[in-house]
């Protein structure tokens, strides 16, 4: 695809608010306005175009973006010609109420339309995909990269809006991932995030889009139906046997689609590190009932059973909700019980937000008081940093493999195989030293102390 050039340089700022998923898709945004002839903005006031990425995950994220009206405002007084675009998560709202709230953005676009962003600018790119995730990235980072397999959800869990901010699930095809890590690998990158809201259901629904495309160029005939697809477990094997020195991560799977195959991959794959994400949401199963989760307490817990076994010495983290409509004392107590039995070595809970639309906010009352929720998050969080504590002291007296991957006042952090935060002790702000870590490079560290939430590390060696 060729970038078109504009009549005056203009530039163009991102703001990013969510998960991964989000980050790369405005890295696809990023890419599509480069093409279109932008140039990267250093700040808001320098743009002529100010994208807006948005999350719908909690009420907060949505308030924050709804809160930035009077920015906007303030902003076109400097640049009369400053085009907003609000894209991502939020537009799951109705035209209307978008455009009542945020009467100072100019475009309302759907990710999924961003090839149409260049003409809704007056401009035009060439070749445009059919798909978005066809264009070609702008990576945020020299190191890291997401790499989506996979958009939209078919689950359809109660609290949850991605079902109809990014709609039904359908799968990226594995020729168009695998050309994108391999160009990754080439480009020497270190780390690369395999991403979809259901990661580990990738290619059920590759398997109807093959048939319907059978129907359309076998017309008369009778349908082809394609017998096997590529498993997510498959897809893991071909992306670990491409050439280059990198890991591989993934996010997030579902703990019912979660097969014996991908744990014996996990193994397999000498790319993939000892690190996974495994929502649990609630460890009481009426609790999970009510939140359409699919799978019970106790499946949760042999499926962890199951990959520890397999994989000794694997990091797990978890989601969690608390104060989910009618949860009682006893209903948490049981995700008390769960989180001492499991010891996870993190995980990132939050305090239920209704959402609009969703089938909880439909059918129960937001019944949890907030100061209950506050404590029970609390609470559970004690549970996790004890057992957080206790498994990075395991580490202590190791040596890992770290990727440093950020520098906060002088000093250097990484990340361990098992996605663990670690502080480089004794390294100077200069990186002129060869024995110096370099941001986005390897280091062996040392292992020499631990808190709950981060490692302390000293390096014995560069690779």
């Amino acid at each position: 695809m060729m970038m078109v050039m504009l009549e005056a340089q203009q530039f163009y700022h991102i703001a990013t608010f969510g998960c991964q998923a989000n980050v790369s898709d405005s890295e696809r945004v990023a890419g599509v306005l480069e093409l279109a002839g932008y140039y990267r903005a250093q700040n808001e006031e320098q743009a002529d175009v100010l994208v807006y990425n948005t999350c719908s995950v909690r009420q907060s994220a949505e308030d924050r973006v709804f809160g930035r009206n009077k920015r906007f405002k303030e902003l076109r007084a400097q640049k009369p010609h400053l085009k907003v675009v609000l894209t991502g998560c939020m537009m799951h709202h109705k035209a209307h109420v978008l455009k009542n709230r945020l009467p100072e953005v100019d475009i309302f676009l759907p990710i999924r339309d961003l090839m149409h962003l260049p003409e809704k600018l007056g401009t035009h790119i060439q070749e445009k995909p059919e798909e978005y995730l066809s264009f070609t990235p702008q990576y945020g980072s020299a190191f890291r990269a997401y790499v989506p397999i996979s958009f939209g959800c078919n689950n359809f869990c109660t609290f949850c809006i991605v079902p109809f901010s990014r709609g039904r699930e359908y799968s990226r095809p594995a020729a168009e991932i695998l050309s994108e890590v391999r160009t990754l690998a080439e480009k020497g990158y270190k780390e690369i995030w395999l991403l979809g809201q259901n990661v580990n259901s990738y290619g059920i629904t590759e398997l109807a889009q093959k048939t319907v495309w059978d129907n359309k160029t076998r017309m008369g005939s009778k349908p082809k139906i394609q017998e096997s697809r590529m498993t997510f477990a498959d897809l893991l094997r071909q992306v670990n046997a491409i050439p280059g020195d990198f890991w591989i991560r993934f996010t997030s799977p579902h703990p019912k689609d979660f097969s014996d195959d991908l744990i014996a991959a996990i193994a397999e794959c000498e790319k993939m590190q000892p690190y996974i994400n495994l929502p649990v949401q609630s460890g009481n199963n009426d609790i999970l009932k009510r939140m359409n989760r699919t799978y019970t307490r106790e499946h949760y817990i042999e499926l962890v059973k199951k990959i520890r076994a397999k994989n000794p010495g694997i990091a797990i983290s978890t989601d969690t909700i608390v104060g989910f409509p009618s949860e009682t004392e006893e209903q948490f107590q049981n995700t008390l019980a769960l989180y001492k039995e499991i010891g996870f070595d993190m995980a990132f809970i939050s305090e239920y937000s209704r959402r609009e639309k969703t089938a909880a906010a439909l059918a129960f009352a937001d019944d949890v008081p907030r100061e209950i929720k506050k404590e029970r998050r609390e609470r559970l969080t004690d549970v996790l940093r004890t057992s957080a504590l206790a498994r990075n002291k395991t580490l202590v007296g190791t040596v890992a493999r770290v990727l440093v991957d950020e520098q906060k006042n002088g000093r250097f952090f990484g990340k361990t195989p098992g996605n663990k935060t670690v502080a480089l002790k004794n390294v100077k702000h200069s990186v002129s030293n060869k024995t110096r870590p370099v941001i986005g490079e390897f280091v062996n560290v040392k292992i020499t102390g631990a808190e709950s939430w981060k490692l302390v590390g000293e390096i014995v060696g560069v690779k």
